[in-house]
């Protein structure tokens, strides 16, 4: 991961350097890690291609914690990503209800027009239905992970209050 003194000199953050590296998006509190995990997942999960840098950039306007939005989008690689589209498009066909026989047959015979069948028949395919199940899953997933880092960070910071405590009636 690069430092923060060496995106200030790299050309192309340069011109952006001021809003970008705002050091309370790169601080860790218990507001900005929560948004920046739900913001990588949500990225992650439904940008294929430069999700790093796309969760960086949306983290500005959200306050995310902006390491974090960008660690957390390798939810997704190379292993997990079959996995993911599996798991969309099973979404996305319980949801839509959408199996073999449903794809464009009451338009087509109503309008009587070939076309619209062929239409219908790629507006409900398979590449729709995981889209639209991608979108779910990802909402879905940036939501429990937003409630799982908050949680977790209640937890660490009661944790080390505990220990602190105890630190001082037995010294």
């Amino acid at each position: 991961m690069p430092t923060r003194e060496s995106m200030e000199q790299n050309r192309f953050i340069k011109p952006f350097a001021a809003r970008v590296l705002r050091s309370e998006l790169w601080r860790f509190t218990r507001r900005s890690v929560p948004r920046g995990v739900a913001l990588g997942v949500l990225v992650g999960v439904i940008i294929p291609l430069g999700q790093i840098f796309a969760a960086a950039l949306l983290a500005l306007p959200v306050r995310a914690n902006v390491p974090v939005a960008a660690l957390t989008t390798f939810i997704t690689n190379p292993f997990t990503t079959p996995l993911f589209w599996l798991a969309s498009y099973h979404v996305g066909s319980f949801i839509l209800r959408i199996d073999a026989n449903t794809f464009g047959q009451p338009v087509a015979t109503a309008l009587n027009q070939p076309q619209v069948e062929t239409w219908m028949g790629w507006l409900t395919g398979a590449a729709s239905i995981t889209a639209f199940g991608l979108v779910v899953l990802a909402v879905v997933l940036a939501a429990v992970g937003y409630v799982a880092s908050a949680v977790g960070w209640r937890v660490w910071i009661a944790g080390k209050r505990r220990r602190r405590l105890a630190r001082l009636r037995h010294p």
